[in-house]
């Protein structure tokens, strides 16, 4: 029997789920007042016809939309500039967020813009900085995700690389969260394997990470734990058939939910990974991939607990550490992800720089260990040159 793969969620904000559902993008438009929105997305989706057609059909329910595809694979402060000057210059009164996760980012930041006297940096997540956000600036925002990965459309928050510091920021604010999302898997059926496998492993890491992080926030493990029993049967799936759309759905809701999750927190793979992808512009999910298990072993006093309750949602004989550790290595193979910083062209010479940011990035805060700039500089070292033991 074939499982209902569709439906209407409120978590964490209104989510219109299934195939097929891209058609009611000109509705959700105009329920959240929209007459003229802005369509931004990344410089490799703008002429594929999931957003031809997505502007098309709205301009036949009687509603013009712009299209902005001025956004990088990692998106930087110049990109959000010159969205923000399409959007004013165009007399839009809303946002589509449409693609992975950098044009997600990006279109959620152009809409906190939108109404903004202060620069973007201004708002970067640290102490109470949102609070400068003028709540009444910001243009209401529909997302529609394309990739099963960063969560970014159930998320307060984009990470946009200052070009300048070669830093990635976090910049927040509550009313950055979409008004809508609409997520059709059928709009990710297109992705390449090795965009779905590292897409798909950013959204394990996403859950593994927030399920890790200490603090007491039972709701956020929870979903953390089923997000990584979906993935772990449906990324391998959906990796050696692209076309099978429940393995397609059970990932794109399984992105959702990691990024759901992580609102109890990240931890040192995001921390290594931010400035890795800020310097060497890797790809995040892909960087995710490769720092995990280096990670782990770092961690594995903090988590050995945790590890023996992953292990069970996992179905792993005699869960603990060592067998889920030996789990992800597996899993990574099955899914075709290099194994060292080396593979995707990081520079070992700037290891200490890299420990550097690690130990400042927001994510390190959730980190079940207290890891020290060398704890860092360490961990990027074993990394580059392979070193699991």
């Amino acid at each position: 029997m074939t499982k209902k793969i569709s439906g209407n969620w409120n978590y964490p904000t209104a989510v219109r789920f299934g195939p097929g559902r891209i058609s009611e993008l000109a509705d959700a438009c105009k329920a959240l007042g929209m007459t003229k929105p802005l369509l931004i997305t990344d410089e490799g989706l703008k002429d594929l016809a999931m957003v031809t057609n997505a502007i098309a059909a709205n301009a036949a329910a009687g509603l013009p939309t712009g299209l902005f595809a001025g956004v990088k694979g990692n998106p930087v402060g110049k990109n959000v500039d010159d969205g923000l000057a399409a959007y004013r210059t165009g007399g839009h009164d809303g946002v589509i967020a449409f693609g992975g996760g950098s044009g997600l980012d990006a279109a959620k930041a152009v809409a906190l813009m939108a109404g903004q006297t202060r620069p973007m940096w201004d708002f970067e997540d640290v102490g109470d900085n949102w609070t400068r956000v003028d709540p009444k600036g910001v243009a209401p925002i529909v997302a529609v995700p394309t990739t099963s990965g960063t969560g970014s459309e159930v998320g307060r928050a984009s990470v946009i690389t200052n070009e300048e510091t070669h830093e990635k920021k976090i910049i927040f604010h509550p009313k950055m969260l979409p008004g809508i999302v609409i997520s059709d898997p059928e709009l990710t059926v297109g992705l390449p394997a090795h965009i779905t496998a590292a897409t798909g492993v950013d959204a394990f890491v996403h859950c593994f990470e927030a399920f890790c992080a200490p603090g007491y926030h039972p709701m956020a493990d929870g979903v953390a734990l089923e997000g990584m029993r979906l993935i772990a049967d449906a990324l391998p799936r959906a990796y050696d058939n692209g076309s099978d759309i429940e393995a397609r759905a059970d990932m794109l809701a399984a992105a959702s939910m990691g990024a759901t999750a992580f609102q109890k927190g990240l931890g040192g793979v995001h921390a290594l990974a931010h400035p890795i992808g800020a310097l060497f512009d890797t790809h995040h999910g892909l960087t995710n991939a490769v720092l995990l298990p280096y990670v782990m072993r770092a961690n594995r006093k903090a988590i050995e607990d945790r590890m023996e309750i992953l292990g069970r949602v996992l179905n792993i004989a005699a869960p603990g550490f060592e067998s889920v550790f030996d789990w992800v290595l597996g899993f990574r193979t099955r899914l075709g992800i290099v194994n060292t910083l080396a593979d995707i062209g990081v520079d070992l010479g700037r290891a200490a720089e890299v420990a550097k940011k690690a130990k400042a990035d927001p994510s390190d805060g959730g980190n079940p260990v207290d890891l020290s700039i060398a704890d860092y500089e360490a961990i990027f070292r074993r990394a580059y040159a392979g070193e699991l033991g």
